[in-house]
């Protein structure tokens, strides 16, 4: 490949549906030169079941398809290894240890990123865009870059992406920030895209038929016997048997199959012991939490106490709360008020109006 600008050159990550088509196309528009790239993330061999969406071999060719169209070079990367070793794993050691674990984060982190950002590198790429709903600023004071909230808030996929770094955020390009889903859409048609109709994914890509616990059973075989029939605690009494604590998360009320007069939800699961403890609804709220694995973007540290909106799920609205740097990697969290099911393993991402400041992964409750 010729030597280019390094400023025009830019590497897209393309999944082959409408999002990351019509970013390519909007930077195609701006006079970028582009590089198509479609990750390969997991093997068809290792989960059969998982025949279409994220890294199929239909989205495969339909992001070659929208390359050859708009006229640039696209290629097929196999990142399997890295995602196996990273997100995967990750994965799975986290639910047996009790959490619920969001794997997009780690992945954004470790192969979008990483693995993606030094293969854009090696191509000579000043940047990597994707087709998140998401924006970038830099603060010309603080010198640091941050994640913002995009345009549309109702797609707004910032709670994601804060464990992206500085170098990793002065090389991304998010062309759909500004714009809403349904401005999109309309792009996509007027593009003649067959992806412009199709509803997005919920689906985690590795995880066949939507069920974790397949997952589980193809990577080891008679696991879900071995920890199903556990105690199911109330009021330190036993009220049942579980399908394995694993199969759990805080806050679930259905799928419980006991029977106490009243509305019981999970409110801890014990890893080591193979038990679920279930309480009621005022039982699960937490007000303050520790967050480990911090990432901060628009300082380098909390040097005194701060005061943000904390999102604790993605489809969280945000609530007050004061952030507490309490070492080189952690934070506490306090609610203005106690908030509902406080998971460990999930993110804790906080803003400051729509800067994101940070986050870091929920590891365990005070109080």
């Amino acid at each position: 490949m010729e030597k280019a600008d390094k400023n025009r050159r830019v590497v897209v990550a393309m999944s082959g549906g409408v999002d990351s088509s019509v970013a390519a196309a909007l930077l195609k528009e701006q006079g970028y030169e582009l590089i198509g790239i479609t990750m390969k993330t997991w093997g068809f061999d290792d989960i059969p079941e998982k025949d279409s969406g994220c890294c199929s071999l239909e989205t495969i060719y339909s992001a070659r398809n929208v390359a050859e169209k708009l006229g640039f070079e696209h290629y097929t990367l196999d990142f399997t290894e890295r995602f196996n070793e990273v997100v995967i794993e990750n994965f799975v050691s986290e639910y047996l240890k009790g959490n619920t674990p969001n794997p997009c984060v780690l992945c954004n982190k470790a192969i979008k990123w990483g693995a993606l950002l030094e293969k854009a590198e090696s191509l000579g790429a000043g940047y990597i865009a994707t087709g998140h709903y998401s924006r970038v600023r830099f603060n010309e004071a603080t010198g640091r870059f941050n994640v913002s909230v995009s345009e549309d808030k109702s797609k707004d996929q910032s709670y994601a992406l804060w464990r992206v770094s500085q170098k990793g955020l002065a090389m991304t390009l998010f062309p759909l920030g500004e714009y809403t889903k349904l401005q999109i859409r309309a792009i996509a048609k007027k593009m003649g895209l067959k992806s412009a109709d199709i509803p997005d994914s919920q689906e985690i890509c590795f995880v066949p038929n939507n069920d974790y616990r397949e997952l589980f059973e193809i990577r080891m075989p008679g696991f879900k016997e071995k920890v199903a029939g556990g105690d199911i605690i109330h009021q330190n009494e036993k009220i049942g048997t579980h399908k394995g604590y694993p199969f759990y998360t805080i806050g679930q009320r259905r799928g419980l199959n006991v029977s106490v007069g009243k509305k019981l939800y999970v409110s801890k699961i014990d890893a080591e012991g193979n038990k679920i403890y279930l309480d009621e609804e005022k039982g699960i709220y937490s007000k303050s939490f520790i967050t480990k694995e911090i990432n901060l973007m628009t300082v380098e540290k909390l040097d005194k106490p701060v005061k943000a909106k904390v999102k604790i799920r993605y489809n969280d609205v945000g609530k007050e709360a004061l952030l507490t740097q309490t070492g080189e990697d952690c934070i506490e969290v306090t609610f203005d008020e106690p908030q509902k099911a406080v998971t460990p393993g999930q993110s804790s991402v906080f803003y400051s109006d729509d800067n994101v400041i940070g986050g870091g992964i929920i590891e365990k409750i005070i109080q």
